[in-house]
């Protein structure tokens, strides 16, 4: 985690303090649940709990610990029975270190994701908002970068807003995928600890018990899970990306907001950059890279090993703090983006009308003539105010061809810029619903 990027309320998740603490309240409800089982004394359970609840872990000493025995739940449950005293001989009875280990990860992602739907929240109500303000700003789509046919601005909003949606219900079906609890012993048998202290756990703990965890809960899970966040991560860049481009100087349609005395260069006073949607798209590209480690850990050998663990040290707190302050980054860039509706307009009407051709050309054809000689002619004075020699519109009513299928009110007729437009309602009820 480098703290230029990171959030405190994710960074606090993967925090030491609130490792051991998960680590600790799983072996108290293991304790709470044997007790009950009638397996360790009720006064114990109550023991552990009583001593460990208002504990402040020592950091150092479990690190201290762990020097001597190069075990960290060990090392843990060393610093526990200093804590709570004689009763710590009944703690850990009959599980194993992936137990706590994997149940504590799956709290801290299901945590995590947590804060992640509610990033996206309000990153879906910027664009919501945004959209609804251009619903009718007309702009050009561009195809390969080139200009297409007449868009709106709200509807491009209204496409990142749709594809934010799709996100947010993959974070929620990847939090449920890892919100499972694994307290089965050593390779999942539940020779030494029954299945009831599972169910126990798992539901103090807001989990599901694992159906059939080997030694471990099996990373499949985890996989999907941060496939999710890179997925979502080029989702944050597709965006960032179209708003770097609008950005350039010879489009200059929408822009960053600069704020007072924000500096663009070290060496040029007059530079606007859009440095915040650069940082995006970095920050998506290592997302996504956390993603093929992932999937890479689940093939492990027999019931279990620990190939996935240095792996998973990494990517658990890097791929959720990185993903946290992208999607909180971005709603604020688009909270503030500046828009520029007149140079919208200046860009549309910038290749004088080609971009209504697609609509001259099938005038054309429902007039009579084959579509093949329709296009040639079409293209034929497209080409030319390509080349500066002219006007569409002026080229089109000049043509004899042209005039023998279309009279000039028909043919000025495909010039409607409205027409474009006619079903931006529908389109956006089908994305935002009824208003």
């Amino acid at each position: 985690m480098i703290p230029r990027y990171s959030r405190p309320d994710m960074t606090a998740i993967w925090s030491p303090q609130t490792r051991f603490r998960i680590w600790f309240e799983i072996e108290a409800h293991a304790a709470d649940a044997m007790a009950k089982l009638g397996k360790i004394p009720k006064s114990a359970a109550k023991k552990i709990w009583a001593k460990g609840r208002k504990a402040t872990f020592d950091i150092e000493r479990i690190d201290e610990i762990e020097r001597v025995t190069k075990h960290d739940v060990i090392a843990f449950l060393t610093h526990l029975a200093e804590i709570v005293g004689p009763e710590a001989r009944f703690v850990h009875s009959g599980m194993t270190s992936s137990d706590v280990l994997d149940t504590c990860f799956n709290v801290q992602l299901v945590r995590a994701a947590d804060i992640l739907i509610a990033d996206v929240d309000t990153l879906l109500a910027a664009l919501k908002r945004r959209a609804f303000e251009h619903k009718m700003t007309p702009t050009v789509g561009r195809s390969h970068g080139i200009h297409a046919e007449p868009t709106t601005f709200g509807v491009k909003l209204a496409v990142a807003y749709a594809e934010f949606t799709r996100a947010r219900a993959r974070l929620v079906a990847a939090r449920k995928e890892v919100a499972t609890c694994a307290i089965s012993g050593a390779v999942g048998t539940f020779a030494q600890i029954d299945p009831r202290v599972e169910a126990h756990v798992a539901k103090a703990l807001g989990l599901t018990v694992e159906p059939v965890s080997t030694q471990i809960i099996p990373r499949d899970r985890h996989a999907m899970f941060f496939v999710t966040l890179g997925v979502v991560a080029s989702s944050i860049e597709r965006l960032a990306i179209e708003i770097r481009h609008l950005q350039r100087t010879e489009v200059l349609e929408a822009e960053e907001f600069f704020s007072e005395g924000q500096k663009g260069s070290s060496a040029m006073p007059h530079k606007r950059n859009p440095v915040l949607s650069e940082n995006l798209t970095g920050l998506a590209r290592m997302v996504r890279a956390y993603a093929m480690p992932a999937m890479e850990n689940v093939a492990l050998w027999h019931e279990r090993d620990i190939s996935h663990s240095s792996v998973e040290r990494m990517i658990g707190p890097d791929a959720t703090v990185t993903l946290d302050f992208a999607l909180a980054r971005l709603a604020g860039v688009i909270e503030r983006l500046v828009v520029y509706p007149d140079n919208m307009r200046k860009n549309l009407d910038r290749l004088g009308g080609l971009v209504h051709s697609q609509r001259v050309l099938i005038a054309l054809t429902k007039a009579g003539m084959s579509r093949e000689d329709a296009y040639k002619l079409v293209q034929r004075h497209a080409m030319q105010v390509w080349q500066g020699k002219g006007d569409f519109l002026t080229l089109l009513k000049a043509d004899p061809a042209v005039r023998a299928k279309l009279k000039p009110a028909q043919i000025e007729a495909n010039f409607d810029l409205g027409y474009h437009h006619k079903h931006v309602e529908t389109i956006f009820k089908r994305v935002f619903g009824k208003a």
